[in-house]
């Protein structure tokens, strides 16, 4: 998401509960709806789950989802180089670009050094007449500009204007970590705004960030330049959509928010995604392609006229008639009505439910390491999810090095999160958490693995993406399961936090990426070995199918206890259907 971070939260305490809540509302905690108004989603069945209202919220996330994939994918169609370059040597410009090419640049078996060239006294040789090469001719390194075979990637990039090969190869690498930087700076700093002040000023802001350093990064003239714009964009990776994401589920009925969540991402994002390299195929101009990729997020500046304010948020402050407001609005488009013994409950229930927000503050997710099974699960947790975000990111960025065409294999590898998130959609309440993390980040290590003792090319290429469709599944489980797992005192934050250290692991993504220069299987096999060992982590945690979610410390120290290693909860549940059938 690919999510990409997907079914991820962003940084801000408040925020973070109401994804939580709305999990807990889905049916997925065992615990039954009470007939009094305790919570926003009691109100539902008077103003409709998913009415005229809710689906033009939905239709609203599509503009934000094409923002969320052109902020993440974006760069990588900047900095690409092409497979084949070499020293350009200015006496030669005469000579057509083969025979220059044979002529100044030695051979390494059947293939031509990208960064050596003969060192010898040109206009000598031309004056000569002898245009063959001589390999006994001394070498040095190329200077500052260098030659490229555009076959496979048919335009410039900033990376072949400015010389990112040979000892600035990692620059790419570099500018992309720099980036996962900003996204660090971006979910605090918007995360503290939508706390503050509101998820609207911070979708609002984090967008509008987005599209001035992207502008400004189709100026760029250097690396530090470059860096800087692409650190500016990366305040608005994920928050860019995930704020509204969050907004947009709060307003669905229970019943209609898995698909409203996964739907949103399986066709909004997926298809702005893999519209992206064939953008720039299509323009065939790495600036104007950075331009066409930024400048939609201006659009974000009807935010305010177009989105609602989080009910949740405005309740947490006591801005208590400013939320129900927008649900009468709700109520009136559904053709709907709110009895007025319900309302008045309804504002007595948002009372309690402000005064229970101030309480929370006395948490926070340091709490979450001072008991030893608690401990250990946050511990699980935090590892488990960079592993994810690790391996998502890498198979992500290692297209190119899978011996094929980079931009046909991005669009086949970023279709499959359509398919992953229906599979999950499918699956995920019947083979429970543990199992399917398990399953599908083992899975994804293996065909891994499998693709670097394959041949390069179609093979491996098919291999690595059936990796990467299993760690689609892994990462849209991956927050969901965290939010269960962690007390209700400590969640939120708990959540940023697990949040905010995925993150900080995927700036080393682009080196293990990077790692393909040295040799091609290097990154696969480095991206296995995580998928492999973070799946089995999974195996040390425990079930919350069906399960109450923790609310206090207490709970989370005790949660699971009476579960074994090899509980099933499909198994389980026949068990528990054939025990209450032989009763009757």
């Amino acid at each position: 998401m690919e999510s990409h971070e997907k079914m991820a939260v962003v940084a801000g305490t408040p925020r973070l509960r109401e994804n939580i809540e709305m999990q807990a509302s889905n049916g997925i905690t065992g615990s039954t709806p009470a007939k009094q108004l305790k919570d926003l989603d009691d109100l539902f069945p008077y103003i409709g789950d998913f009415g005229w209202y809710q689906r033009m919220l939905f239709l609203l996330m599509i503009p934000y989802s094409f923002f969320f994939a052109f902020v993440y994918f974006a760069q990588i169609f900047m900095t690409v180089v092409p497979e084949e370059h070499w020293c350009y040597v200015p006496e030669l410009s005469n000579l057509s670009v083969d025979a220059r090419r044979n002529l100044a640049i030695p051979q390494l078996g059947d293939k031509y050094e990208k960064c050596l060239v003969y060192d010898v006294d040109w206009k000598t040789v031309l004056s000569s007449g002898n245009l063959e090469p001589n390999p006994t001719w001394p070498t040095k390194k190329c200077s500052d500009k260098w030659e490229f075979n555009f076959t496979d990637v048919p335009y410039e990039t900033i990376a072949t204007q400015l010389g990112w090969v040979c000892e600035r190869d990692n620059y790419p690498a570099t500018a992309q970590s720099v980036f996962f930087c900003g996204s660090i700076v971006g979910g605090l700093i918007f995360g503290w705004i939508a706390d503050k002040y509101g998820r609207v000023p911070a979708i609002l802001g984090t967008n509008m960030s987005g599209f001035l350093a992207g502008v400004g990064t189709a100026f760029s003239n250097s690396f530090w330049s470059f860096c800087l714009c692409r650190f500016l964009v990366g305040l608005a990776y994920d928050n860019c959509f995930m704020i509204m994401y969050i907004v947009v589920v709060e307003y669905v009925g229970p019943k209609w928010r898995t698909f409203v969540a996964n739907m949103s991402i399986a066709v909004y994002f997926t298809f702005a995604a893999c519209l992206l390299p064939w953008i720039a195929l299509a323009v065939a101009d790495w600036k104007i392609y950075t331009l066409i990729t930024s400048i939609p997020l201006v659009l974000s500046i009807f935010t305010p006229c177009v989105v609602p304010e989080s009910a949740r948020w405005l309740i947490s402050q006591g801005r208590i008639e400013e939320a129900l407001k927008i649900i009468q609005k709700c109520e009136r488009v559904n053709n709907k009505k709110i009895p007025d013994e319900v309302l008045k409950e309804f504002r007595e229930t948002a009372t309690q439910i402000a005064i229970a927000e101030q309480d929370l503050k006395n948490y926070s997710f340091v709490d979450l390491f001072k008991t030893p099974r608690l401990r250990r699960h946050s511990i699980l947790l935090l590892i488990i999810w960079m592993s994810i975000a690790m391996v998502f990111d890498g198979h992500v960025r290692n297209v190119g090095s899978l011996g094929l065409d980079m931009f046909v294999t991005f669009t086949i590898a970023t279709a499959t999160e359509f398919p992953a998130d229906i599979l999950l959609i499918l699956t995920l309440d019947i083979v429970g958490r543990r199992w399917l993390a398990f399953g599908s980040m083992v899975i994804s290590g293996l065909f891994s693995f499998a693709a670097t003792v394959v041949s390069f090319g179609v093979p491996s290429a098919t291999l690595a993406i059936v990796g990467r469709f299993a760690v689609n599944i892994s990462f849209n489980i991956g927050m969901q399961y965290a939010a269960e797992l962690l007390p209700t005192v400590v969640r939120a934050q708990g959540l940023a936090f697990i949040h905010i250290t995925g993150y900080i692991a995927t700036i080393l993504v682009p080196y293990i990426v990077y790692m393909a220069t040295i040799a091609k299987e290097i990154p696969l096999l480095i991206l296995g070995t995580i998928g492999v060992a973070g799946g089995c982590l999974c195996l040390c945690l425990p079930e919350s199918l069906g399960k109450d979610m923790p609310q206090s410390i207490q709970d989370g120290e005790e949660y699971g206890k009476e579960q074994k290693f090899w509980d099933f909860p499909c198994m389980n549940k026949k068990l528990r259907n054939s025990s209450a059938a032989g009763k009757v």
